[in-house]
């Protein structure tokens, strides 16, 4: 099978995908959920007020039209309004996108770039000071809330020394530079204690290979080997964790978003979620399958450049 062929069937996936989404979101949402009127008017409202608004939000149509409009809104993209803000959710979705990956495309580019980097570091100097020292402080920074590092950060670094702004977004380049410095920083901070462990570990598993030693017979230098064959074997395992991150990116930090006000897509699904805005929940969580697929895909495609072995099937 040649590459198109398998690109195009894996993409064909993506239609029983969304089907099964879909019937889980409808489950969760319109048969499981409580009824979306009585939480938009409350306690105290008429009988009659509740039934216009169901009337308006479409929820008096058959279970199966409600679960074939979510099937029709996966395929057109077309996710309605939010029944809060009353705004098309593409339109906020669209708007939302690039603040997100102002802050998150940056700091994921950079954590990924240093957490290898510091691995292949450690793996040089395995059972040295330096490697005991790295898990060290691995775990130590693993082991602080994130919480902890956005709240000291605003405090110390925004509000005690001004280095950075506190809250806050302005679009286009490089005016919204100054409001993600801090995020992008503590996103770095919060991402290299895990990702240096796994790297660490993907690295030591391709150190004590069989082809490695082998290497070492023929003389080639600890460096030579290091940088240039146990990197290129542990790309797989590397290619896998990041490539598999980016669909999350999209969605954007929902915290970071949140104390720093960024208005990205992470703020737009956690007042989703505040406000009981079922549309926005459903629309978010049918992009977020489709570019799991979607990368899943590229990750495959991926493993052949690196590793020709790998075949496609």
């Amino acid at each position: 099978m040649n590459l198109w062929q398998y690109i195009l069937r894996r993409l064909f996936y993506i239609i029983p995908t969304i089907l099964g989404v879909a019937l889980i979101i409808f489950i969760i949402f319109n048969v499981v959920a409580p009824d979306p009127a009585l939480i938009m008017l409350g306690k105290h409202a008429t009988l009659s007020q509740i039934a216009d608004l169901r009337n308006e939000l479409g929820l008096n149509k058959p279970m199966w039209a409600q679960y074939l409009d979510i099937v029709k809104s996966a395929f057109t993209f077309d996710f309605g309004r939010s029944w809060t803000t009353k705004q098309e959710i593409i339109q906020m979705i669209k708007n939302g996108a690039i603040p997100s990956l102002t802050l998150t495309l940056p700091a994921f580019v950079l954590s990924t770039i240093i957490a290898v980097s510091i691995s292949l570091v450690v793996s040089f100097f395995r059972g040295q000071w330096i490697d005991k020292c790295a898990v060290f402080f691995c775990v130590l920074l693993m082991s602080i809330t994130s919480l902890a590092y956005i709240l000291f950060g605003q405090w110390f670094f925004a509000y005690k020394l001004g280095w950075f702004e506190i809250s806050g977004y302005e679009s286009g380049f490089p005016d919204f530079v100054p409001y993600v410095v801090l995020p992008i920083i503590i996103w770095i901070i919060l991402s290299i204690g895990p990702d240096v462990r796994f790297y660490r570990t993907v690295m030591l598993d391709e150190i004590y290979q069989d082809y490695v030693r082998t290497a070492k017979a023929k003389g080639l230098s600890e460096r030579v080997i290091l940088f240039k064959h146990v990197l290129k074997n542990a790309m797989i395992p590397i290619i896998t964790f990041v490539v598999i991150q980016i669909p999350f990116l999209i969605l954007g930090a929902l915290l970071l978003e949140s104390f720093f006000s960024i208005p990205g897509l992470g703020g737009i699904t956690l007042n989703g979620v505040y406000n009981s805005d079922f549309p926005v929940i459903k629309a978010m969580t049918i992009l977020t399958a489709m570019a799991y697929i979607i990368f899943s895909v590229i990750t495959d495609v991926l493993y052949t450049i690196v590793d020709p072995r790998v075949r496609l099937k």
